[in-house]
């Protein structure tokens, strides 16, 4: 497809912008470059027929995408058996399809929403934010790398626990609105919405549900290579329970995401039911990650509760695509064989029960590993939870931007509901979060230790936690329709 020379300068352009925009995610934590770098893009959009609007945000989402969340690569290749150069190629053709979300709101935008300027402040950040909440759920969703997760450290992140992650995302669209229209009072609109986030921010939402109790996360940091070999078990089960058993003063003890490289019941007579007992005397509680072997053939991916609260359970709801299960499995048989990944045939829990345990006297809300990247699966545990617990294990993803992404994204599930957040890795970052999602207390990727703090349980529920995604998406259907109403003859432009 040939393209003019200015145009392809621009595609260049956008490319860069989005690129640049992974810095603004953490461990680079650039939040300002966000709304920089999409006021670029909708600039860019703004005098564009819809065909190269989209081909302009695809180019912006390939710079995002592309280097975002080119550490798929790392498992693809490792555990997935392929050579680098294919694992590459797939990463690639992922981002690429990612890249569709933006293009998608470019070529909406020009093409129903066209020849009046409050398209910058309507149009192009509500179908900005439909574009993001859709990638959160179309194919199983890959919501990775929202704009509004850039700013958990900004006065936008008060709009959290009011419209949840994708609120934020339209705090951002509507100062880079405001940005492309520096010349006008709107640009005016930039201390409106930060100074409006800064004062939610002051608002106490919930309140304390009992006095803090002290908790405790284990990290043995085991290469994923190893994690499975025979070999490691016992002194994987060694460093563990020597590890809990110092921590006297712990009420509650959290091991990550499958730290017990063997199924349940494997270990159940000679490992779990004497752990319980001997916890459940003690007056503590243990959660820990182990893969649960039914007698039908299922497998899922668990967090057990033992001691003092009781045995309980919970099973992995949202698997991973073709990590953790293979959608189209009859259809994908050739790439079933050929991406022999471990433990890739898990089923999901049971979806229609809260995901709650009780830990320390409390209901707890569970996640394991990348469901806490769903906002509304979380807050399913609210109200009743009175904090939430992420087991994960992003050792799959090496040294690289995952983990630090997926950080990210618990410390806004705890500001979003209003709870602390006790997210307990293998290999990192673990990390104790209150209900501001500030990090209280960490554990750099790649070390092995614990890390110990006070938790406060807490009761009541923010605005989001009760209405969802529903108040926000029927605020950017209204805003669409003001866009379509002042667009000349609310007609559509040209292609």
């Amino acid at each position: 497809m040939k393209f003019p020379e200015g145009f392809r300068f621009s595609l260049l352009l956008a490319f860069l912008a989005g690129a640049l925009c992974v810095l603004a995610f953490a461990p680079f934590s650039r939040g300002w470059l966000a709304p920089l770098s999409l006021a670029l893009l909708f600039l860019l959009w703004k005098d564009e027929t819809p065909r190269r609007a989209f081909f302009l945000g695809w180019s912006w989402g390939m710079g995002l995408m592309g280097f975002g969340v080119f550490w798929l690569h790392n498992s693809i290749a490792q555990f997935g058996g392929l050579n680098l150069p294919l694992a590459v190629f797939i990463t690639l053709l992922f981002a690429a399809f990612l890249a569709l979300f933006p293009g998608l709101a470019g070529w909406l935008a020009n093409r129903w929403f066209h020849g009046c300027r409050a398209r910058l402040l309507l149009a192009y950040p509500a179908l900005w934010v439909l574009v993001e909440w859709s990638r959160s759920w179309l194919l199983t969703g890959f919501p990775w790398l929202s704009l509004g997760y850039a700013q958990i450290d900004s006065a936008l992140a008060g709009y959290a626990p009011l419209l949840g992650i994708y609120g934020v995302s339209l705090a951002v669209a509507l100062v880079a609105g405001a940005l492309v229209l520096w010349r006008s009072p709107w640009i005016l609109l930039l201390p409106v919405v930060g100074l409006g986030g800064l004062l939610l921010r002051q608002l106490a939402w919930v309140e304390p549900a009992g006095a803090p109790f002290v908790a405790s996360l284990v990290q043995a940091s085991i290469p994923q290579e190893k994690k499975w070999l025979p070999s490691q078990l016992r002194p994987t089960l060694e460093f563990y329970v020597g590890e809990t058993e110092k921590l006297v003063h712990s009420r509650l003890v959290i091991w990550p995401e499958t730290a017990v490289p063997a199924y349940a019941d494997r270990v159940e007579k000679s490992f779990l039911q004497p752990l319980h007992e001997h916890l459940r005397a003690q007056g503590r509680d243990l959660l820990l990650g182990i893969p649960v072997r039914e007698e039908d053939g299922r497998y899922f991916n668990s967090l057990l509760s033992l001691g003092a609260s009781g045995r309980g359970r919970y099973d992995k709801r949202h698997l991973v695509p073709f990590g953790e299960f293979m959608p189209f499995a009859t259809l994908l048989q050739p790439l079933v064989r050929m991406l022999a990944i471990p433990m890739s045939s898990f089923s999901a829990g049971d979806g229609r029960r809260p995901p709650l345990l009780q830990l320390a006297g409390h209901p707890a809300g569970m996640s394991i590993c990348y469901e806490d990247a769903f906002p509304t699966e979380t807050a399913q545990a609210l109200p009743e939870a009175a904090f939430l617990v992420n087991a994960s294990n992003d050792a799959w993803f090496g040294d690289s931007l995952a983990p630090h992404q997926h950080l990210e994204m618990a410390r806004m599930r705890a500001l979003e509901n209003g709870r602390y957040m006790l997210r307990a890795t293998n290999t990192g970052i673990s990390a104790i979060m209150d209900e501001q999602g500030r990090v209280l207390e960490s554990l750099p990727w790649g070390k092995r230790g614990v890390i110990t703090g006070k938790v406060q349980p807490l009761a009541g529920s923010t605005p989001w936690a009760r209405g969802g995604n529903w108040p926000l998406l029927l605020l950017t259907l209204l805003m669409l329709v003001a866009a379509y109403l002042r667009s000349p003859g609310g007609a559509p432009s040209r292609p």
